[in-house]
């Protein structure tokens, strides 16, 4: 990855499942949304395997085990093991580990991934505040998490139990839009403990700390739809990321994507694998990129030419995060995003 501050997508003369020996997938809004695939991902994932790239799928969502998982995505028609998920609640219950002695309870609020997880590493899930939990973890647990839950982390934490939190993600899409995630329920607790939880999940160390241990990947790609979690997390691992626009993440959101949210590449969806990326060049005042030159005015960002939608939003990138430096692009984008149709 190149250093210092990212101001343009990067090109690739190789198809990235060639340049990169690992594709540290996420889930929701990558592979997945609800419970049917995303356009292209069945196809792309079948190919980029055949050609030698291991796929491995990392969610923030503690909800299912990594069994489950698996099985999801081999119904969807992407043939997988369990030993290629890796999820918060794994990188969670190791973090918990580390701190308590083996055998301990831990409170749990959330769903079975985050059960399972705790045994994996040798601790004891129990449900209530009152069977005197050394810890409390809390994890996203689905739509009909009971409310009784947050008043049983609230009485522990209160206590002074350690909090621990799988991930704090404030909202997950969803088959019908996007939904509240674990981290709104983070919030609920926060608001009536005061604590601060511990926290493992993407974009923090404890997550891409599993994700290597577990998959040994020695060139991996990061491929995500969000830019807080995905592509922070792949820059605070300081690996490479590929941006998806099949999930939270809109061209607005990525040309004021500060440095710490700028991915190497950017792809309309996971057939983004299979191909090289277009080099992106200085032209005058502003930067080319297909058959489309983008330039930062003083109001608005400016787009010339015709050609590919991406092409297109790469060149606006280059243009904004330039301007922006160090920090985020406040020009206006609206017009030639529309013109995109993006």
């Amino acid at each position: 990855m190149s250093q210092g501050v990212r101001t343009r997508p990067e090109g690739s003369g190789q198809p990235l499942n060639e340049a990169y020996d690992t594709a540290l997938l996420d889930l929701d809004g990558v592979v997945y949304a609800g419970g049917s695939a995303v356009a292209h991902a069945v196809d792309s994932l079948a190919v980029a395997r055949s050609g030698g790239m291991r796929l491995a799928y990392v969610t923030n969502n503690a909800l299912r085990t990594p069994d489950a998982v698996a099985g999801h995505l081999t119904e969807l028609g992407i043939p997988t093991g369990a030993d290629d998920v890796i999820t918060s609640a794994q990188a969670v219950a190791r973090l918990i580990s580390e701190q308590v002695p083996a055998g301990a309870r831990v409170l749990v609020v959330g769903g079975e991934g985050l059960r399972v997880a705790l045994r994996e590493r040798g601790l004891v899930p129990v449900e209530s505040a009152d069977d005197d939990p050394v810890a409390v973890v809390q994890g996203y647990g689905g739509p009909d998490l009971p409310w009784g839950r947050f008043a049983e982390a609230s009485y522990a934490v209160r206590r002074g139990v350690p909090w621990f939190a799988s991930n704090t993600d404030l909202t997950i899409p969803s088959g019908r839009g996007i939904a509240p995630g674990n981290g709104a329920a983070v919030e609920v607790v926060r608001i009536a403990t005061g604590a601060e939880p511990q926290v493992a999940g993407k974009p923090l160390p404890p997550m891409h700390r599993e994700t290597i241990i577990r998959t040994g990947a020695e060139r991996p790609l990061v491929v995500g739809d969000r830019l807080d979690t995905d592509i922070e997390g792949a820059i605070n691992g300081g690996v490479d990321s590929l941006l998806v626009l099949t999930g939270v993440t809109d061209g607005a959101q990525l040309l004021a994507a500060p440095p710490q949210h700028r991915p190497t590449y950017v792809d309309a969806d996971l057939r983004g694998l299979l191909t090289g990326q277009p080099e992106i060049t200085r032209e005058g005042d502003g930067f080319r990129c297909g058959g489309w030159t983008a330039t930062a005015g003083t109001e608005r960002l400016e787009l010339a030419g015709d050609g590919g939608a991406l092409d297109g939003l790469r060149a606006l990138c280059a243009a904004a995060w330039t301007t922006a430096g160090d920090g985020s692009c406040t020009l206006d984008g609206a017009k030639a995003l529309a013109r995109l149709g993006l």
